[in-house]
């Protein structure tokens, strides 16, 4: 197994981890955004660029979810 492989595996297993752990606190939901862009990269890198799209949407619609979470818990 090369780097990039491992590196591919580390994000999309963070990328399950953060999602099981969102309902905990919006920081995971920001963890899984990071786990997002981490896949999206490892997609460009290893050449398959409809993933790396997918992933990179897919981190800008978590943070989306994290920025409003976070509104809604400072509310009073």
């Amino acid at each position: 197994m090369d780097i990039l492989t491992l590196y591919g595996l580390a994000s999309v297993s963070l990328m399950l981890l953060f999602y099981a752990l969102e309902a905990r606190a919006a920081l995971f939901v920001l963890l899984f955004a990071v786990s997002c862009v981490m896949a999206s990269a490892y997609g460009f890198l290893q050449g398959a660029w409809p993933f790396g799209m997918v992933e990179a949407i897919w981190s800008i619609v978590a943070v989306r979810r994290w920025w409003l979470r976070r509104l809604k818990e400072k509310a009073p």
